[in-house]
C-alpha cells in the first residue's frame, strides 16, 4: 500500500514541475475556498478526535494542538493567502557566468520533489504542508497521529477535492491512513521515491527518524526556549514579554520554559514576576536562590532545566552574569528560539553573536518563532539544524537547485 502511494506522489511531482505559479496559486485558491465551504464538515470530524482523546488521556497541551476551531480554520485560510502571495521560488536564475571555455552556466531554483512529514496531534499542519508544498512544486506525503486520524483524513479529502477542480493531480497531496507505526519505519526507507523527510514532534520521534532514515531528515521542532533578563533590562515591559512567551498558548514548542534573571536585579524582579504569573495561575519552580527570594517558588527538578513543559510551568534560575546565561543556554537549550531583555546594547550584541540557536531575540518573546508571524505565511517545520535551513521553513527551504550550462553546439577540449 505504502509503495503505491509512494509512486503516485513521485508521478504527482513530475506534473508539478510543469505548473506555474498562477496555476498553483489557483489551485492554492480553491483549496481555501474548500475548506471554507466544508467548515463543518472538518470541526465534526475534529470533534470525533477531541472525544477520543480526552477518553484516552491526551494532556491539556496536545488536546490543545488537536483542537480546530471556526477562528483557527479562519487563521489558517489567511496563511494560504499569505502563501499565495509570497513569490514563487520555483525557476528564480541566479550566478549566472561565461566560462573561457565558451560555456554559459546558471542556477535555477527547483523543486525538491516528494517531501514526507511525520507529525502528531496537530491538523493544521496538514493544510500548512499542503500549501507549501504545492507553492513550491512539491508533491507530499503525510502521516499524522492516530490521535488527529478523523481531521486528517477529513482535510485531505477536501484538498484532493479542490486539487481536481483546477485540473491538478490529486496524488500531489497523500495521507497515509494507516496509523499502523511500521508504516513509519517503512516509510523512512523509501529513498527511491521520498526526496527529504520532516518529522515534527517530540525526542522521541526524532530520533526514530534520524536513527532509521536512508533520506535526508531536517529535525526540529522541540523547543527548550530561554529568555535572559539582564540587570539593565525594563522591569514593567519584561513582565509582559515573558507573560506573552509564556502564557499566550504554553503547548507549542515556542512558548517559553526557562528564565534566566542576573543576581544583580533577582531580589527586586523575581517577586514581582511570582505576583503578575500568579495571576495567570503559571506554576514556578526554581533555584535555591530564587526560592530563598520567594518562598511561592517550589524547587525544580534535576531535569527540570531540560524539559520542555509544554504547560503553565515555568523554570527560574538566578544567574551570575550574562556569560552564566549564556553557558547555560548552550548546555540546555534546543537551538530552537532563546533571547535577552536588556536595554545594554553590547549585552544585546554579545547574547545574539554567542547564543546560536535558530532565532535569537532582543527585548522580543519567543512566541515570534512561526513562519506565520515571519512572514513566510506558514511553516513546514522550525529546523534546529545548522545545514539546509533553520529556524520557521518556508518557501525557499523547500528548494533546491540545478546548473543549466549552455552553448553552442559546445565540446570539450
Amino acid at each position: 500500500m505504502l509503495t503505491n502511494i509512494a509512486e503516485a506522489a513521485k508521478l504527482a511531482s513530475f506534473d508539478l514541475l510543469q505548473a506555474s505559479t498562477i496555476q498553483k496559486n489557483a489551485a492554492l485558491t480553491a483549496i481555501k475556498d474548500h475548506i471554507l465551504q466544508s467548515k463543518e464538515i472538518i470541526l465534526a470530524a475534529n470533534e470525533l478526535d477531541m472525544n477520543a482523546g480526552k477518553i484516552n488521556g491526551l494532556t491539556e497541551s496536545l488536546l490543545d494542538r488537536l483542537l480546530l476551531t471556526s477562528e483557527r480554520l479562519d487563521a489558517i485560510c489567511a496563511d494560504i493567502d499569505t502563501v499565495i502571495n509570497l513569490d514563487d521560488p520555483v525557476g528564480a536564475e541566479f550566478d549566472g557566468k561565461q566560462l573561457e571555455n565558451g560555456l554559459f552556466l546558471k542556477k535555477r531554483t527547483v523543486p525538491l520533489g516528494v517531501i514526507g512529514v511525520i507529525y502528531e496531534a496537530r491538523p493544521n499542519v496538514t493544510i500548512d504542508i499542503a500549501s507549501l508544498t504545492l507553492k513550491t512544486g512539491n508533491a507530499c506525503i503525510l502521516r499524522g497521529g492516530k490521535e488527529t486520524l478523523n481531521s486528517n483524513i477529513t482535510l485531505v479529502n477536501i484538498i484532493k477535492k479542490a486539487l481536481v477542480s483546477v485540473g491538478f493531480n490529486e496524488n500531489c497531496v497523500q495521507l497515509i491512513e494507516d496509523p499502523d507505526r511500521a508504516l513509519v519505519l517503512e516509510l523512512l526507507k523509501m529513498d527511491k521515491y521520498v526526496d527529504m523527510i520532516i518529522p515534527r514532534g517530540g525526542q522521541k520521534l526524532q530520533e526514530v527518524c534520524t536513527q532509521n532514515s536512508t533520506i535526508p531528515v531536517i529535525t526540529g521542532g522541540i523547543g527548550i526556549c530561554h529568555l535572559f533578563v539582564d540587570t539593565s533590562a525594563d522591569q514593567a515591559k519584561a513582565l509582559d514579554v515573558i507573560e506573552n512567551a509564556k502564557v499566550q498558548r504554553p503547548s507549542v514548542c515556542n512558548a517559553l520554559d526557562t528564565l534566566l534573571i542576573h543576581k544583580d536585579v533577582a531580589s527586586e524582579f523575581i517577586p514581582k514576576l511570582v505576583a503578575a504569573l500568579g495571576k495567570k495561575d503559571v506554576f514556578l519552580k526554581g533555584c535555591t536562590e530564587s526560592i530563598s527570594i520567594d518562598k511561592r517558588i517550589a524547587p525544580i527538578e534535576i531535569d527540570g532545566y531540560d524539559t520542555e513543559w509544554l504547560s503553565l510551568t515555568l523554570g527560574l534560575k538566578v544567574v551570575d552574569s550574562i556569560q552564566d546565561a549564556i553557558i547555560h543556554i548552550r548546555t540546555h537549550s534546543t537551538a530552537h528560539s532563546d533571547g535577552i531583555l536588556t536595554q545594554n546594547i553590547a549585552n544585546a550584541d554579545l547574547f545574539v553573536m554567542a547564543v546560536n540557536s535558530a532565532a535569537v531575540y532582543v527585548n522580543a518573546s519567543t512566541r515570534f518563532s512561526d513562519g506565520s508571524q515571519f512572514g513566510l505565511g506558514a511553516e513546514v517545520a522550525v529546523s534546529t539544524q545548522k545545514l539546509h535551513a533553520r529556524g520557521p521553513m518556508g518557501l525557499d527551504a523547500l528548494t533546491t537547485y540545478k546548473w543549466i550550462g549552455q552553448g553552442d553546439n559546445l565540446v570539450r577540449s
